[in-house]
């Protein structure tokens, strides 16, 4: 659905569609500049499989590396900003 800017102009909103793991280097600059907590920090362990990271997680030591992954991909309001400062293009973007 189009939809027009403050002086009318034609805008798509662009919303995050996924984050490929592989590519992700966990640096979390989308997070930072994400204001609708539309993505969390993760752990991969050894077989692949997502972790939850927490501060006083048991299984911190299983964590391989850290990736980005979608929290709430209901709340992107499509406005870009974790495309623009991502690093690796580990994201896909979309219209809705």
């Amino acid at each position: 659905m189009t939809q027009l800017t403050r002086d009318g102009r034609p805008w798509e909103p662009q919303y995050l569609l996924g984050i490929d793991a592989k590519v992700c280097i966990g640096c979390g600059r989308c997070y930072k500049v994400c204001s609708r907590n539309v993505m969390t920090l993760a752990g991969i362990d050894e077989d692949g499989e997502f972790v939850d990271i927490g501060a006083d997680d048991d299984d911190a030591d299983e964590i391989e590396r850290k990736v980005m992954i979608m929290r709430d991909a209901g709340g992107c309001i499509g406005c870009g900003a974790c495309a623009r400062v991502c690093p690796t293009n580990a994201q896909s973007h979309g219209p809705a």
